[in-house]
């Protein structure tokens, strides 16, 4: 088995490709060791010293690391760790978790703009940051405001800001007239 990998944006997150399908359908998002319990793979990653994230996305993991330890002293023994679950035959996913679809649910009078926010992030955003290793997901709409959970390399990221305002809030604010401002939340 080879596993490649690929630097983010983000400096304290690595992308690690098996070269096999990691989830079949959705991402799954592990900011700490105890949310890793579900996951036979992200336990095994979460008992490298220094791992403080793990995030699926169909092809890809993301790990994110403490600022004490560098990716030379942790990346081989990352490695081993998705190695070793492939191996073993485990599933990715513990029985009694799921891979969530990502989109939070919207009823009510700006039903009509949700879907058009969720159908451009859906083919112009995640698709972009998948390729960085991360995920953004809509959270919420209220008054011109989107509210939108970032996830994987994208969570703490330098760049998020940056990606969020220039990018997402100016694709949103030209397609959307509706849309007035994009807002990460933290969930």
């Amino acid at each position: 088995m080879f596993i490649q990998t690929e630097s983010t944006p983000n400096p304290a997150t690595l992308k690690f490709l098996p070269g096999q399908t990691v989830l079949e359908a959705g991402t799954a998002d592990f900011p700490t060791a105890e949310a890793g319990d579900k996951s036979p793979l992200a336990k095994r990653i979460f008992a490298v010293n220094g791992v403080t994230g793990v995030f699926f996305g169909n092809d890809f993991v993301t790990v994110t690391k403490s600022d004490d330890v560098q990716w030379d002293h942790i990346k081989p023994a990352i490695l081993g760790a998705v190695m070793e679950h492939y191996q073993s035959g485990q599933p990715v996913m513990g029985a009694d978790a799921a891979a969530a679809s990502g989109h939070a649910e919207h009823t009510g009078e700006d039903a009509e703009i949700v879907n058009q926010i969720k159908d451009l992030l859906d083919s112009r955003v995640r698709p972009a940051v998948a390729q960085d290793g991360g995920d953004i997901t809509f959270h919420g709409f209220d008054r011109g405001v989107v509210y939108l959970h970032m996830q994987g390399a994208c969570a703490g990221c330098p760049s998020s800001t940056l990606t969020l305002k220039m990018g997402i809030e100016n694709l949103l604010r030209h397609y959307i007239p509706e849309v007035t401002e994009v807002r990460p939340v933290a969930v």
